[in-house]
């Protein structure tokens, strides 16, 4: 069994086949999956899917690409979803210094006020960090985020990163990325965090893993990073299922 933690199955690009991907997903042995709204558009959507279905649980947050959108009452929606019993956590918020859509010191603020929501709330947050390994480690140190933790989503650092967030309670995520063949750095990564601080993900629509980079993404391919996973740490893929998923329950209280 498998949980996928982080996935946008709400996104248009599944419109024409939703139902069939989730059933794919269900299928492949991924009974839990955890689905992201992050901004104004997407949170409804999520939501939506996970009042739906019993089994898709929401994330709630405001995504650092859209931060200069974001008004005080975003702030307060969020706020009072988090008190829905389907969502299990705040996100996915963090830094983005990769696209030029918001300047660094107003995704910084959204940042702020969002760890500080989650810890109001005592909720765990999914970091995006894009190109901002140094100001993400920083502001999660500064503002405490240890006390509620929570996922490095599709982590892209280096161990020395790792570490740090590690040494903050947080689990770190794997997904499409780890499959590729170049990937020596999120493999190196991988072998030395402790099994019970992993999680997976797909990431869906996004980041396909291979065979099928490039392509559309879902919610079933989860299994071939736990199967990349299996490989690279000599655990069975249904040592991997148990193992992630333990650590996916335990890390959103589900």
């Amino acid at each position: 069994m498998l949980i996928d933690t982080h996935t946008h199955l709400d996104s248009h690009k599944f419109d024409e086949d939703r139902a069939e991907v989730i059933e794919r997903a269900q299928a492949a042995g991924v009974h839990k999956l955890i689905n992201i709204g992050f901004n104004r558009e997407t949170i409804p959507t999520t939501m939506a899917l996970a009042e739906q279905y019993s089994f898709i649980y929401a994330a709630v947050g405001w995504h650092p690409v859209d931060s200069i959108g974001m008004r005080p009452e975003d702030l307060d929606w969020i706020a009072s979803l988090c008190d829905h019993p389907k969502v299990v956590a705040i996100g996915e918020i963090g830094l983005d210094y990769h696209w030029d859509t918001s300047p660094k010191d107003v995704q910084q603020r959204v940042f702020r006020e969002q760890i500080q929501l989650a810890k109001q709330k005592r909720m765990p947050i999914v970091i995006h960090n894009r190109d901002a390994h140094e100001d993400v480690v920083r502001l999660l140190r500064e503002e405490d985020a240890k006390d509620v933790g929570g996922v490095m989503h599709c982590f892209s650092g280096s161990w020395e990163t790792a570490k740090q967030c590690l040494d903050m309670n947080f689990y770190i995520s794997f997904g499409g990325p780890l499959t590729f063949t170049n990937a020596r750095v999120p493999k190196e990564v991988l072998s030395q965090v402790p099994l019970d601080r992993i999680l997976i993900e797909t990431d869906a629509p996004y980041l396909a893993p291979h065979p099928h980079r490039g392509k559309r993404n879902e919610s079933s391919f989860v299994r071939l990073v736990a199967n990349t996973i299996s490989e690279i740490t000599g655990k069975s893929v249904e040592e991997v299922g148990k193992i992630t998923t333990e650590n996916a329950m335990k890390c959103f209280g589900i």
